[in-house]
C-alpha cells in the first residue's frame, strides 16, 4: 500500500449475520468517523462496500468492524483486496440491495441493549416504560420471523402499522433504529394486559397488576418472546410449593428471573467470568452454586442441587416486572408454562384455557410468538457457555465449519433430547431446544422446527443421518423423510455421533480417544451402550473399553424406579444382605430378584448413567426418580466439597470382544459395606465418583498409548465434578482434552456429530 498522505481505495465482502442488525448504519458512522468515502450495499451473501482514504484509516475501520461489530452482528468472513482510487466523492453512501437480496442467516432474540434500557426509565421519551421497545442493537428477531429476507412484512410485526415518528426512526440512516423491523412505540406497537384466573381482562397497569398478584403470592403466565412462563415470588416458599403441585413439578428444579446482579448474590455465589456472561445479551440462564446448601436460606424449594439456575430480564417486559415499583419481588421463579408433558404454550388463549385452575393471572400481549424457543440453560466451564440445553438468544445462529462439506446434510439427531442439524455451505443450522419425541405434541414442534429451518435458511437436503436406533421417533421420520424425498440415509452408532459432536464442537478432525458416558444408546451389537471408550475418527471407530454391564429389571421402569437397578448391582456384587436394608421398601422385590437369577425381561446396558442411578439408591435409600438425570444431579450435590471419600477398588476384564471393560463389582461391594458402616452419604457419593474418575484415567493409560487427543462427551459429563475432575487428572497426565461449548454434550447435541460423520463419508 502507499504512503499514509496518499488515498487507497479497498473492495470488501463480508459474510454472517449481517444484515438486519444495523449493519449498514454501523458502517455508514464508522467511516464517517475516519473520514472515508464509498459505499455500502446489502447482497446475497452478505454486505459489500468500498472504501476510500488513507491507509491507517481504513485499516482502524477494518479492525473495528472484525472485532466490535454491532451487538447482533456476527462478521465470519471479511475478504479485502486494493481497486483502483476514484476521488471526487464526498462521503460514505448506502445503495440498493443487489436483486435477489435474502439474507442467508437470522439473528438470535437478545435482551435490550444499554440505551433501549435507558429510554425506558426516561419520563421524557415517547417510549418510557414501554414493554417492546428495541432497536438494530437489540430485541426480538428468530421468535417473531415467518420468512427471510428479515423484512417487517414477513415478521409478526406486520399487523403493527409504523406511526410517522417511528417510520421516521426507521427511514434514518443516522437512527439506530435505521431497519429495524420490529420498531415500534405506545402508538403503534403491540401492548400488554393483564387477565385474571378466569381470563378477564383487569383494568390498569398491566405491569404493575402482575406485580401486586406476585407481591401477594399469587401465580401468574407471563408472555414472552419464545414462549409463555409461569411464575411466582421466589422467596415465597408457599407459592413455590403451589406452583409445584399446580405444574405437577415437584421436584425439577425451577429457574428463577432476578432484577440485576445483586439480587442474584442473595441466592448464589458468582464469579466474575458468570457476572459477564449473565449480562451478556444472549441472557441463558445460569447454573450457579448457592450461597447456602443447607438451613433455612438453602432454597431447597427451588432446588434439591447445590445449585440454582438463574437468568437476568431478557425483555423490555421482564425488566419492567422485577423493577419493584408497585411492590413486586425482585425474584421470581421462570419455568415453562405447558401441559403435563407438553411444549411451552405460545398462543394466548390456549394459555387462558390450558392454565385455568393453575395461574392466578395472566401478563400477556398481542405480538404473535411464530418460532418457539425455550430458554436456554449452561454453566460457565473453562470461562464459556458449557451448555445443558442451546436455544433462546443461540438459536438459529449457526456453528460455521472449515469447509463446505455439510452442504445439504440433514441430521435428524436422538430421540429423550431431540434436536436436528441442517448444513447449507459452511454453516450448520442447530435447532432450539426441542425435548423428548415420544410425546406427540413435542414430535410435532420438531417436524414444524425443522420444516421451518429448511424454509428460513434455503436449505436443500441431498443425505440424510439418524441415529442407529430403529425405534427412535427421529429415526423413523429420517427413514419416512427418506422415503419421500428419495435420498440416501446414513445409520451412525450414537456413541460414535457423541463422540464426532465433541470432534466438530472443537474442529477436530484426525484420530482421537473418546470417552463417551449417557443413558443409553443401541450399539453396533445389538445390546444397549453407555459408558463407552472409542478410538476413532470421522471415518469410523473401534469400541475399546466399556463397564461391566447392569441388568435392568424390567427394562425401561428401572429407569423411573432407580431402586430396580439397585437392587440389580447389588445382587450382580453378591452384597444383598448388606445393601438392601438401607433401601426403601422396593415393590415386587422378590419377583424382581427372580427375574434377574432367571434373567428374565432383564436388558443389559453398559450404562454410566444407570450405574449412577443404582448407586444414588443405595446411598440415599430413594427407589424412584422424578425426573430424568436427577440421581446424577442429586449424587453430585452430595459430594460436599469438605468431606473426602476414598477411592474404590477398580478391577477390568477383557472379554473375546476385545473390549476392556471396569468390574463394578468390587467397586459396588466397597461403597455398599462403607454405607453399612456408617459411612457419611457424601464421603460414600465423593468416593463413588472419584472412582469413576479414576477409571477413566486408567482406562486412557491402557487403551490411549499414544496419547491421542482425549474428547468427552455424553449426558452424564453435565455433572459438573466428573466433568473438572476427569479433565484435571488426564491433563495432569500430559493428555489434551475438549469437551463441548457450541452445543449441549447431551443428547440434544448429537446431530452435529451425525452430519459431521455424514459429511466424511459423502466425501471420502
Amino acid at each position: 500500500m502507499t504512503r499514509a498522505s496518499s488515498p487507497v481505495r479497498v473492495h470488501a465482502e463480508i459474510t454472517g449475520i449481517v444484515q438486519g442488525v444495523g449493519f449498514r448504519p454501523f458502517l455508514h458512522r464508522l467511516a464517517a468517523r475516519e473520514q472515508l468515502t464509498g459505499w455500502a450495499r446489502n447482497t446475497p451473501a452478505g454486505v459489500e462496500l468500498e472504501l476510500e482514504g488513507e491507509e491507517a484509516a481504513i485499516r482502524r475501520f477494518v479492525q473495528t468492524v472484525k472485532t466490535a461489530p454491532p451487538p447482533l452482528a456476527v462478521v465470519e468472513e471479511l475478504y479485502l483486496h486494493r481497486v483502483p482510487p476514484h476521488g471526487g466523492e464526498t462521503g460514505f453512501v448506502i445503495l440498493p440491495s443487489t436483486a435477489g437480496t435474502a439474507a442467508t442467516l437470522a439473528a438470535p432474540d437478545l435482551a435490550p441493549c444499554p440505551a433501549c434500557l435507558k429510554e425506558l426509565y426516561d419520563p421524557a421519551d415517547r417510549r418510557y416504560r414501554y414493554p417492546f421497545l428495541n432497536c438494530t442493537d437489540c430485541g426480538p428477531r428468530f421468535s417473531i420471523l415467518r420468512a427471510l429476507p428479515y423484512d417487517r412484512a414477513n415478521t409478526s410485526m406486520a399487523d403493527f402499522a409504523m406511526c410517522p415518528d417511528c417510520a421516521a426512526e426507521y427511514s434514518d440512516i443516522r437512527s439506530r433504529r435505521y431497519h429495524a423491523q420490529p420498531d415500534c412505540c405506545p402508538v403503534c406497537g403491540p401492548r400488554a394486559f393483564y387477565l385474571d384466573g378466569d381470563g378477564k381482562q383487569q383494568e390498569g397497569d398491566p405491569i404493575a397488576l402482575a406485580q401486586q398478584a406476585l407481591a401477594a403470592g399469587k401465580i401468574i403466565a407471563v408472555k414472552g418472546t419464545g414462549g409463555i412462563h409461569l411464575a411466582c415470588d421466589a422467596r415465597n416458599e408457599s407459592a413455590v410449593r403451589r406452583l409445584r403441585q399446580r405444574k405437577h413439578r415437584e421436584e425439577k428444579p425451577l429457574a428463577i428471573l432476578c432484577r440485576d446482579l445483586e439480587t442474584v448474590e442473595g441466592f448464589c455465589s458468582v464469579t466474575d467470568e458468570e457476572q459477564r456472561l449473565l449480562q451478556s445479551p444472549r441472557r441463558p440462564i445460569f447454573l450457579l452454586e448457592k450461597r447456602h446448601f443447607h438451613g433455612p436460606e438453602s432454597f431447597s424449594c427451588l432446588s434439591e442441587n447445590h445449585r440454582i439456575g438463574v437468568m437476568l430480564p431478557y425483555t423490555p417486559l421482564h425488566v419492567l416486572l422485577a423493577d419493584g415499583s408497585s411492590g413486586g419481588p425482585a425474584a421470581m421463579v421462570m419455568t415453562s408454562a405447558n401441559l403435563p408433558g407438553c411444549t411451552v404454550i405460545l398462543d394466548n388463549a390456549e394459555a387462558v384455557a390450558g392454565l385455568h385452575g393453575v395461574a392466578d393471572g395472566f401478563l400477556l400481549h398481542d405480538r404473535p410468538i411464530v418460532n418457539r424457543c425455550d430458554d436456554s440453560l449452561a454453566a460457565v466451564w473453562q470461562g464459556r457457555e458449557y451448555f445443558f440445553r442451546r436455544s433462546r438468544g443461540y438459536a438459529p445462529q449457526p456453528l460455521t465449519m472449515p469447509d463446505a462439506s455439510a452442504d445439504g446434510i440433514l441430521a435428524f439427531g436422538a430421540e429423550q433430547k431431540g434436536g436436528f442439524a441442517a448444513g447449507k455451505s459452511r454453516h450448520v443450522f442447530l435447532s432450539q431446544h426441542i425435548g423428548d419425541l415420544k410425546n406427540a405434541e413435542t414430535l410435532d414442534h420438531y417436524r414444524t422446527a425443522l420444516q421451518t429451518c429448511l424454509r428460513l435458511f434455503g436449505v436443500r437436503p441431498r443425505a440424510l443421518v439418524s441415529d442407529l436406533h430403529p425405534e427412535y421417533f427421529s429415526t423413523t421420520e429420517a427413514k419416512r423423510a427418506s422415503s419421500a424425498m428419495q435420498l440416501p440415509l446414513l445409520q451412525v452408532q450414537h456413541h460414535w455421533a457423541h463422540m464426532a459432536a465433541c470432534m466438530a464442537d472443537n474442529r477436530l478432525d484426525g484420530r482421537v480417544f473418546g470417552i463417551v458416558w449417557d443413558g443409553t444408546g443401541l450399539g453396533t451389537d445389538g445390546n444397549i451402550w453407555g459408558g463407552e471408550f472409542l478410538l476413532g475418527d470421522l471415518h469410523s471407530f473401534r469400541r475399546v473399553g466399556s463397564i461391566r454391564t447392569i441388568a435392568l429389571p424390567g427394562g425401561d421402569a428401572a429407569v423411573k424406579q432407580i431402586g430396580r437397578t439397585a437392587l440389580s448391582l447389588a445382587w450382580d456384587a453378591g452384597v444383598l444382605p448388606i445393601a438392601m436394608p438401607q433401601l426403601q421398601p422396593l415393590p415386587g422385590r422378590e419377583t424382581l430378584l427372580a427375574m434377574l437369577e432367571k434373567d428374565i425381561r432383564c436388558p443389559k446396558a453398559s450404562s454410566i448413567g444407570r450405574l449412577f442411578d443404582g448407586v444414588y439408591a443405595l446411598i440415599t435409600g430413594r427407589t424412584q426418580a422424578g425426573y430424568d438425570g436427577q440421581a446424577p444431579a442429586l449424587l453430585e450435590a452430595l459430594a460436599e466439597p469438605e468431606t473426602a471419600g476414598r477411592i474404590y477398588p477398580t478391577a477390568y476384564q477383557t472379554g473375546t470382544d476385545s473390549v476392556r471393560r471396569f468390574d463394578t463389582r468390587p467397586m459396588i461391594a466397597a461403597l455398599s459395606t462403607d454405607l453399612a458402616e456408617g459411612v457419611p452419604a457424601a464421603a460414600v457419593a465423593r468416593g463413588f465418583m472419584d472412582t469413576l474418575c479414576r477409571m477413566a484415567l486408567e482406562q486412557c493409560r491402557a487403551l490411549n498409548p499414544e496419547k491421542l487427543p482425549v474428547v468427552l462427551s455424553g449426558g452424564v459429563f453435565l455433572n459438573l465434578y466428573l466433568l473438572r475432575a476427569v479433565t484435571r487428572l488426564l491433563e495432569a497426565e500430559g493428555y489434551t482434552v475438549y469437551s463441548h461449548h457450541r452445543v449441549s454434550t447431551c443428547d440434544e447435541g448429537i446431530a452435529l456429530g451425525q452430519l459431521a460423520i455424514a459429511a466424511r463419508h459423502l466425501h471420502q
